[in-house]
């Protein structure tokens, strides 16, 4: 009796430090990866972003708009990509997700 008292704590206490560890991690990190015109404007190529838990990509453009206010110059032209595919600024971005900025490119 007192073994099953005993793991029934740890099952509690478990659960416990696990909702902790959730609401305390109210933020993810992602990499965003610039190109063309888009890095000209940054002067960067990727760099690391962290945003609220549930953030969307419209909210992570707006971030970096704030930080590079040059990137307004293609906001209405540009294309996102969430992890390799194009993705519309309404995704929801996750922990380790990786955005792309692409801006239009023209040649022949």
């Amino acid at each position: 009796m007192n073994l099953l008292l005993c793991m029934e704590r740890e099952s509690i206490s478990e659960k416990i430090d696990g909702e902790e560890e959730e609401k305390g991690n109210n933020s993810v990190e992602i990499k965003v990866l610039f190109f063309a015109r888009a890095r000209d404007l940054t002067g960067v190529s990727e760099m690391q972003l962290a945003v609220s838990a549930g953030s969307t990509a419209h909210d992570c453009l707006n971030k970096l708009i704030v930080k590079y206010p040059s990137l307004e110059e293609i906001r209405s032209c540009m294309v996102l990509a969430l992890n390799e595919e194009y993705t519309p600024e309404s995704a929801v971005v996750k922990n380790r997700d990786e955005l792309a900025i692409i801006p239009p490119i023209s040649g022949g």
